[in-house]
C-alpha cells in the first residue's frame, strides 16, 4: 500500500541526483511515477527523466548559466497554478533540493497560496564526485569540516566568498558551477594563504556516462578545468583529502601538473 503523502493539490520538490538514474532514492521515483505533472531543471540527466511515466505532463524550467529559459518568478507561479489546478505536482531539481536549489522561493510561493508543499532529498554532486573518484570528503585527524559554497554570482555582481575562511587548511572545500571562476577561485584561496600544492579534483558531468574526473594541484586549477570542462558544469572539490584515492579510481582519474612557467 502507498504511502498516503501526495494527495491531489500538493506539490513536491524532489532531488534528482546528480544524473544517474540508479542514484535516484525509492522515494523519488515513487513521487515521480505518481506525479501528475513534472516540471524539471536542465541538469536532471536524460536516465531521471525517463522514469516520468507516459501520459505525465513534463515541463522544463531549466536554468543553466548564460541560458535561463524561466525566471524564478515565473517558475513559482507555474508550481502554483499546477497545484490549485488540482494537480500533483512534482519539482525535479538536480542533486539534492536543498542546496543552491531555490527551494526556498518555491516553498514560500506554495506556502502563500495554501498550497501543501515537501522535500524528498538527492544526493548532491560533491558526494557523487568523491564516490566516482574513490575519495572521502573528509579525512580522519586532518579534515574535519566540509564547506559547500557556490561560484555563480547574479549577473554584474563579483565572486564575493569569505576567502580566509574557505582557506581554511583542516576542510575540504566544495565549489559548485566553478567552470567560469576556478582561476579566481584558485587565485583567492592561494591569496589567502592556501598551499598551491594543495591537492584539488574537477569533476565535470557527474555521475552520467560523459562523467570526466581530473585531479592536480590548485595552483593548476584553472588549467584543470579547461582541459576536461569542454563548457560542459564542473564541480571543484579542493582539499588534502583529495590527494587520497585508491589505484583503482586511476582509469577514470588523469593527473596533471602544473606548467612550467
Amino acid at each position: 500500500m502507498q504511502p498516503d503523502d501526495f494527495p491531489a493539490a500538493s506539490v513536491w520538490l524532489v532531488g534528482a541526483g546528480p544524473g544517474d538514474p540508479e542514484l535516484l532514492t525509492m522515494k523519488a521515483v515513487r513521487l515521480i511515477e505518481a506525479a501528475d505533472i513534472v516540471f524539471y531543471d536542465a541538469l536532471v540527466g536524460p536516465g531521471v527523466l525517463d522514469r516520468i511515466p507516459p501520459g505525465t505532463e513534463r515541463v522544463g524550467v531549466g536554468k543553466r548559466s548564460g541560458r535561463h529559459s524561466k525566471d524564478q518568478g515565473t517558475i513559482d507561479s507555474l508550481i502554483v497554478a499546477a497545484a490549485l489546478a488540482g494537480h500533483r505536482v512534482v519539482r525535479l531539481k538536480g542533486g539534492d533540493p536543498s542546496i543552491f536549489g531555490r527551494s526556498t522561493e518555491e516553498i514560500d510561493a506554495c506556502r502563500a497560496a495554501g498550497i501543501p508543499v515537501r522535500i524528498c532529498p538527492g544526493i548532491t554532486a560533491a558526494s557523487a564526485a568523491a564516490a566516482s573518484g574513490l575519495a572521502s570528503l573528509t579525512l580522519r585527524g586532518l579534515e574535519r569540516r566540509l564547506t559547500l559554497v557556490t561560484a555563480h554570482a547574479r549577473a554584474g555582481e563579483p565572486l564575493d566568498l569569505d576567502w580566509s575562511a574557505l582557506a581554511a587548511p583542516d576542510a575540504t572545500l566544495a565549489v559548485y558551477m566553478g567552470r567560469a571562476a576556478a582561476g579566481q577561485v584558485a587565485a583567492e584561496l592561494m591569496s589567502a594563504g592556501l598551499a598551491p600544492d594543495t591537492p584539488v579534483m574537477v569533476a565535470v558531468n557527474v555521475s552520467l556516462p560523459g562523467e570526466r574526473l581530473i585531479r592536480g594541484r590548485l595552483d593548476a586549477m584553472a588549467f584543470l578545468v579547461e582541459a576536461i570542462s569542454d563548457g560542459d558544469p564542473a564541480l571543484l572539490l579542493i582539499g588534502q583529502a583529495m590527494g587520497v584515492s585508491a589505484p583503482q579510481a586511476a582509469d577514470r582519474i588523469a593527473t596533471l601538473q602544473p606548467l612550467a612557467v
